[in-house]
């Protein structure tokens, strides 16, 4: 048989195919007919012609073909009884690209930030072939190829993505894929630095932590110590406490894994304490009234220091100094010193200590002492000279007084001579001194006197740690006991990593330096194997030198 159709038909529209023989047979068992057709949208009718101008035997085949039929094989059979022949027609069905799928790979596991992830457009069936892609993250292009690769995943990556295949007869849209970046990221609310008392939010928060399929695990960290553990992703403080400010990290878990946050720091400010007052007199070089103030605040509060009302210094704006007077300011600390100290300085001294969240003072009364004590060769020594004191009183000089030494307010020796001896002072032997004179007429005790003893630097104590799995933050830190303070620099080989004073400021971005009295904090961001090493903690001051070393491993 011969058959008769169009080269391609189109899916949705009505195609006739017809089959034909050059004769026809009226009776026997002759029969020509359509196989491998849908007969429920398929019509079939048979035309023969036996006539003058010739004889023909037609079967015609009209029927609405899909995607599904493209390819598929249609026989035209003409049969005699067991003897049959037959042409063959494959379908070539014009449609849409058909059954479009997104392809993500990896396909299982955790996929964490830095990871190399690529979605593929995969089409069940096209004719014409496809001819572009597009590609779409929660509705926004992103793409036009086949193969959408992202080398180094984003947090931001995170979203539903589907593609869209298209050729000359429409376009085939696939179903949306969630790409999940499992990455840990600590917030704070409302801020990272509060007011003492204010509600505040730490939230650990993976992307599309709502809709994740599973249950998460949180573990929760505070300067690298375990805090809790369980499914709630928020650490409450209903009314955060000073005591709360530290370093949070937290840890994300489900069944592919886990991840751990870099660390967040929490800081939590607060209005001034009440300040410590404390008042020495001593007689050193001539009478010597020493007023120094301390408070505990943040931020750092503005401190000012007045008799009986009128304000002799201040750690802010300078006021007008008299002769007698001399004032040294540090952090959250103000000094004042009156020369030539006499009873016109007895009174009532006052500490007001203030910032930006309140203030808060204290008071005390200074009274004139007649005992004093006097320190030879100076006040201030190096470590191994000898040194005396002497305590001058008004004692009865017709009977031998007793004197008792103090050091920091704790008892040393009582005896009848008026001298304190130290062969070979240490650094140890410092402190705030005072000897009582008792006799007959009765006592008297001196103010305090300062002994300073500068000393080399100890050895330093050199410690490190890195935060727990991940290791996003390596922290070293380095403190010495000296006097006067030591210059601390860190080394690592011929590097300078950093020190407290004298050198640049960290090259790296991943560097954080934090300095105080004696003591270096360097805080090392996403840590690398670079980092590994041995680090020196090398000490000096006017006295002398000292160093210890630390093996920092990733």
């Amino acid at each position: 048989p011969s058959v008769t159709s169009s080269e391609e038909q189109t899916e949705g529209q009505r195609s006739t195919l017809e089959c034909s023989t050059p004769y026809f047979c009226p009776g026997g068992d002759t029969a020509l007919r359509w196989e491998g057709y849908n007969p429920q949208v398929s019509e079939v009718s048979s035309h023969v012609q036996l006539d003058t101008s010739g004889v023909s035997h037609q079967v015609t085949l009209t029927s609405s073909f899909t995607w599904k039929d493209h390819s598929k094989k249609l026989l035209c059979v003409v049969s005699d009884g067991p003897k049959r022949a037959s042409t063959e027609v494959v379908l070539r069905v014009r449609h849409a690209p058909k059954d479009t799928q997104v392809s993500l790979s990896p396909s299982s596991g955790n996929i964490g930030v830095g990871d190399t992830v690529t979605l593929s457009c995969e089409v069940g069936s096209s004719h014409p072939p496809v001819s572009g892609y597009h590609w779409y993250k929660d509705g926004v292009a992103v793409g036009t190829e086949r193969v959408l690769a992202l080398p180094g995943v984003r947090r931001e990556d995170h979203g539903r993505y589907h593609c869209e295949a298209q050729n000359a007869l429409g376009t085939g849209v696939s179903p949306p894929v969630t790409l999940r970046v499992f990455s840990a990221e600590i917030s704070a609310s409302p801020a990272a630095e509060v007011l003492e008392g204010t509600a505040t939010t730490l939230s650990c928060d993976v992307p599309g932590r709502e809709g994740h399929p599973e249950e998460l695990t949180y573990t929760w960290f505070k300067n690298s110590a375990w805090l809790k553990e369980g499914p709630a992703h928020t650490l409450l403080f209903p009314a955060v406490a000073a005591g709360d400010a530290g370093y949070y990290s937290c840890q994300v878990t489900n069944s592919q894994g886990s991840d751990t946050a870099q660390a967040i720091s929490l800081s939590v400010t607060y209005p001034p304490r009440i300040p410590t007052l404390t008042l020495f007199q001593e007689t050193q070089g001539g009478r010597l009234v020493i007023v120094r103030c301390t408070v505990d605040s943040h931020p750092p509060a503005t401190l000012a220091i007045d008799h009986d009302g009128a304000v002799l210094a201040t750690s802010g704006a300078q006021v007008t100094l008299g002769q007698r007077l001399g004032v040294t300011a540090s952090r959250n600390s103000l000094r004042l010193e009156i020369r030539d100290a006499g009873p016109r300085d007895s009174g009532k001294y006052g500490c007001t200590a203030s910032n930006v969240h309140g203030n808060a003072s204290a008071t005390k009364v200074l009274v004139a002492r007649a005992a004093g004590l006097q320190i030879q060769p100076s006040a201030e020594v190096t470590e191994g000279t000898a040194v005396t004191l002497t305590c001058v009183g008004t004692g009865d000089t017709e009977e031998e007084p007793l004197y008792t030494w103090y050091r920091n307010g704790r008892r040393l020796q009582e005896s009848s001579f008026p001298t304190l001896e130290f062969p070979s002072v240490r650094g140890d032997d410092a402190g705030a001194f005072q000897c009582q004179v008792r006799s007959r007429n009765g006592s008297d005790t001196s103010e305090a006197v300062p002994l300073r003893v500068l000393y080399p630097p100890r050895q330093p104590v050199l410690s490190s740690f890195l935060q727990s799995q991940g290791g996003h933050l390596g922290i070293i830190q380095c403190s010495v006991e000296s006097d006067p303070e030591s210059n601390l620099t860190l080394r690592r080989g011929d590097d300078a990593i950093a020190c407290t004073q004298g050198c640049p400021q960290a090259t790296s971005p991943r560097v954080h330096v934090t300095r105080s009295y004696n003591s270096l904090k360097v805080e090392i961001r996403d840590v690398v194997v670079e980092d590994e090493g041995i680090y020196v903690c090398q000490a000096g001051n006017s006295q002398g030198r000292a160093s210890a070393t630390v093996d920092f491993k990733a």
